[in-house]
């Protein structure tokens, strides 16, 4: 986008006082990205460019461009110019609170993690190294521990299904799982929270049962039978979320 010739007055002459220069220049760019004037991929005018239109100083300018680059929404290429990136605007994934307050939606958060997590264990069965292998192991037997003491922790749990992640050797797995672990699981954990002591500890044993059973699997590098351990582990721990719900309203 270029200044029209025929501008005579700056934006800056009609901008609120009650925003810094600098975040009203974020906001114009941005709605600029939004309503396609700068284009996703293509080149911000020069900083004097819009020095000129916008009427305020270089350092406001670089502030401004500071901001947008932190916010996701353009990226600087030292020597060539600023771009919007190609993914600007896109808004990212989130699972809000209000709507895992839901049951439906806790059952569609595993059925995402079956999805993502059955693949992770896979690709872990065909590059994981003795460090994974230990960890994963460290994490079994941290949930012995938990076994024992009825604990109502998650995370021994979350530390196994981390690690498999991890040893996907894939950083992406594991982002998105250290994302979806922390949101789902305490929340999942909440439905044992009327069950007593001795009946938490068998419900542990057998999850940890399965957390072997993928290890088992991972460790032999069985790539198809790590895929179906985790996915029968995580359906499973879908089927006995539901069974608790109900019968806390029965």
């Amino acid at each position: 986008m270029t200044v029209d010739a025929g501008k005579t007055a700056s934006p800056a002459a009609t901008w609120t006082r009650r925003e810094t220069l600098s975040s009203q220049v974020v906001r114009t760019i941005a709605e600029r990205i939004k309503s396609g004037d700068y284009p996703r991929g293509s080149k911000l005018p020069t900083e004097k460019a819009l020095i000129d239109e916008l009427g305020v100083s270089r350092t406001v300018i670089r502030e401004a461009i500071a901001n947008l680059r932190a916010s996701g929404l353009v990226s600087i290429h030292h020597g060539i110019g600023v771009f919007v990136r190609q993914d600007a605007g896109v808004t990212p994934f989130r699972l809000g609170d209000e709507n895992l307050a839901l049951v439906e939606n806790l059952v569609k958060g595993l059925e995402l993690r079956i999805g993502i997590e059955s693949e992770a264990a896979a690709l872990a069965a065909a590059r994981r190294n003795q460090a994974d292998l230990d960890a994963m192991a460290a994490a079994c037997d941290a949930m012995d521990v938990a076994v024992r003491n009825a604990s109502r922790d998650t995370q021994a749990d979350f530390d196994f299904h981390c690690a498999v992640a991890t040893a996907s050797h894939n950083e992406h797995f594991f982002r998105i799982f250290n994302y979806l672990g922390e949101t789902l699981m305490p929340r999942m954990r909440l439905s044992t929270h009327a069950v007593d002591d001795a009946a938490l500890s068998v419900h542990l044993a057998r999850v940890n049962e399965e957390h072997r059973a993928i290890l088992r699997a991972i460790e032999v590098q069985d790539v198809e039978g790590a895929r179906a351990a985790m996915r029968k582990h995580l359906g499973d721990s879908r089927d006995r979320m539901l069974e608790r719900l109900r019968a806390s309203h029965d």
